[in-house]
């Protein structure tokens, strides 16, 4: 289950996971699989990248390059202008940004415009990109991408016929087939290494040797005629005037490993293989699969860790969909357990995937979501920590739903609480009694009624403030409702023509909550403002020791007394 010990470094920030955490997929791509070309304008990809936030999100994974099967590469140059100016925009909202990205100029710039993860499809293969994260404080996702299996042989239909010109033509053209088959298959295992494999040149620091990439063979290089088959070359003349029919002409590979992988796999998963003996199972053996992608993943974690990357740096994701099987990629969900296993934060990364739609028998890519929130339940109790999912908004309901029923988790909350209009002390205390009355919530203790200036509006009256510490089960942004709608019972003026920061009968902000880290424009957590507010700093005086370096401790920059705005001048009594 997602409530365990582990958490996962990103730049500044921290990941725990006590609950599950949502990633939304923001696609600046004309060409993703279920969401392409809606959010390739920037302002639009910004939009719904704030919106994700407000949803429930935390954190936000934003990708240049479509990766679905059949893609198009894309040359850096245009990915980085595709995505900077969205990673840009939504880090300073406070997001927590992931880079989705297999190159490395592209991970560099988007980590200086503020991203905090670089998630590599690639599994950082990339010697170059190993040498840059190691440099920099960021989270990085190893993905397994790559086949788990052999790819199943197809059989060719036999027909008989007594013609000798037939019998020697289909002979020449069986030689033919079978010397093709010979020089794509890998070497033999010689002494415990495979011939034939790409030799891996680069070295990490400390003599650590970086694999090669998990992407099956490598696309065999055009033969000249020299180096055809002698089979081929010496065809009969009967065989010339065949032509070969237009549904077993293969379309050129693309020259990238990633995209020739891609294109292979959706081959492989269409491809119907009739055969002589059904098989005893359902399923393929999970062995071999799960050495395969475990081995992998524990390999570039290993890697990772002996450049100089900290092991809490690291989250793994067993890649659902690349080069996988609807079969295999089912396996390997069940498996989660194991993967968890290893001990490095674990991403579910199935949301509308083609496997998903084969359980569910949904065709529509954008039709899946309901099936993705059931396949992501299983992971999460199978010990999956991070869901990453297109519907954040429905995603998050539906976790909010089940984590309330299934996991109980009172977890510590403060609440700022100030009033310049009508009986102010009333007010405060009539905001701690409704706050007492929200579901899954109770107030454990409220600090004293402290009277301060007026802050950033000055010219308006003194105001009351206190603060109080709850115990909540509810996630922040559905407290954050709950809040709202104080404010509106008691009066608060939330409309356009109210002032920011203009008088109001209550004013109610959620300041922080353990575990919590959050983004965006509806909701801040830690609140951005606590460390220059002397109204929330000296109330929470009554509650914890020291609340300046409890806040410095959890990267809140806290100013000093005599640089801070709406000084305490009083008491007013208590709550």
């Amino acid at each position: 289950m997602a409530n365990d010990s582990k958490t996962w470094r990103c730049g500044k920030y921290e990941l725990s996971f006590d609950r599950p955490r949502i990633m939304g997929v923001l696609n600046v791509t004309p060409d993703s699989m279920s969401d392409g070309g809606e959010h390739f304008d920037q302002d639009a990809a910004i939009e719904y990248g704030l919106a994700m936030l407000d949803a429930g999100a935390d954190i936000i994974d934003v990708g240049g390059e479509s990766t679905r099967p059949g893609f198009t590469p894309v040359n850096p140059d245009e990915e980085a202008r595709r995505v900077l100016p969205v990673v840009r925009a939504l880090a300073k909202e406070g997001a927590i940004v992931s880079i989705d990205t297999r190159h490395v100029a592209v991970a560099k710039a988007a980590v200086r415009c503020g991203a905090s993860i670089v998630n590599d499809v690639t599994g950082f293969t990339d010697p170059k990109m190993v040498e840059f994260v190691k440099t920099s404080t960021c989270g990085v996702i190893v993905m397994h991408a790559g086949e788990v299996a052999a790819p199943a042989r197809t059989h060719a239909t036999v027909q008989l016929d007594t013609s000798a010109a037939a019998f020697v033509a289909e002979k020449a053209r069986e030689a033919a087939v079978e010397a093709a088959r010979e020089a794509e298959k890998p070497a033999r295992r010689r002494r415990g290494k495979l011939l034939g494999e790409p030799k891996v040149e680069a070295k990490l620091p400390g003599g650590v040797v970086q694999p090669s990439l998990p992407l099956g063979e490598s696309e065999p290089a055009p033969e000249s005629e020299s180096e055809k088959p002698a089979a081929e070359q010496a065809a009969p003349a009967a065989a010339a005037p065949e032509t070969v029919p237009a549904a077993a002409e293969a379309a050129p590979e693309p020259s990238d490993h990633l995209a020739a992988m891609m294109r292979r796999s959706a081959r492989r998963e269409e491809a119907y293989v009739p055969t002589s003996q059904l098989r005893r199972f359902t399923l393929p053996d999970s062995a071999p699969i799960m050495r395969r992608v475990m081995g992998f993943l524990s390999d570039q974690a290993r890697t990772l860790i002996h450049a100089g990357v900290s092991r809490d740096r690291i989250c793994i994701d067993p890649g659902s969909g690349f080069g996988k099987t609807a079969n295999e990629d089912i396996v390997i969900q069940r498996e989660t357990a194991k993967m968890a296993s290893l001990g490095y934060p674990l991403m579910c990364a199935v949301s509308r995937k083609r496997f998903v739609g084969a359980v569910s028998g949904v065709t529509q890519a954008a039709a899946r979501d309901a099936a993705t929130f059931g396949v992501c339940l299983g992971a999460i109790q199978a010990g999956a920590n991070i869901v990453r999912v297109h519907d954040v908004a429905g995603f998050a309901q539906f976790l909010n739903g089940y984590w309330a029923v299934a996991e109980p988790q009172p977890r510590r909350a403060f609440v700022a609480v100030g009033s310049n209009l009508g009986h102010r002390c009333d007010n405060i205390r009539a905001a701690r009694n409704m706050i007492a009355e929200i579901p899954l919530t109770c107030v454990s203790n409220s600090s004293k009624i402290y009277e301060s200036e007026p802050a950033y509006e000055t010219r308006q009256d003194a105001f009351a403030n206190a603060v109080i510490e709850i115990k909540t089960e509810l996630a922040p942004l559905v407290l954050l409702d709950e809040l709202m709608k104080i404010e509106a019972e008691l009066g608060r003026d939330r409309s356009k023509k109210a002032k920011a920061n203009g008088p109001r009968t209550i004013d109610l902000d959620l300041l922080w909550m353990d575990g919590e880290t959050h983004g965006g424009q509806k909701l801040r957590l830690p609140h951005p403002l606590i460390g220059e507010r002397d109204f929330v700093l000296v109330p929470l005086e009554d509650l914890m020791h020291d609340p300046a370096r409890f806040f410095r401790y959890n990267g809140v920059e806290v100013k000093e007394p005599e640089d801070r705005v709406g000084h305490i001048v009083g008491e007013l009594g208590r709550m």
